[in-house]
């Protein structure tokens, strides 16, 4: 079973997450944006959700972070819970 570790910057617009992703593009810190923007308890973490299993998080969220590129950011993605920017890396 595939093991994923990622971290995401979760807000309310979809206006919002286009202006984060536009920053994160010109090189400012992924840990920081999201300490400072996302509205999910783990922006105390810079974002970082851990570990994440097939089946542990909505669907949309979930072809982001198993279906998508690694080491790119993706989104804006809507889910029920707002606009995510999520970066996913494969644990070895």
């Amino acid at each position: 079973m595939p093991i994923a570790m990622a971290r995401h910057i979760l807000v309310k617009t979809a206006a919002e997450a286009e202006q984060l992703k536009a920053r994160l593009a010109k090189g400012e810190d992924f840990d920081t944006l999201a300490r400072r923007h996302s509205t999910c308890p783990s922006r105390k973490r810079g974002g970082d959700l851990g570990e994440i299993r097939p089946g542990q998080m909505v669907k949309a969220f979930e072809s982001a972070v198993f279906r998508k590129p690694v080491n790119q950011v993706q989104g804006p993605l809507k889910t029920q819970f707002g606009w995510h920017l999520v970066l996913t890396y494969f644990r070895d």
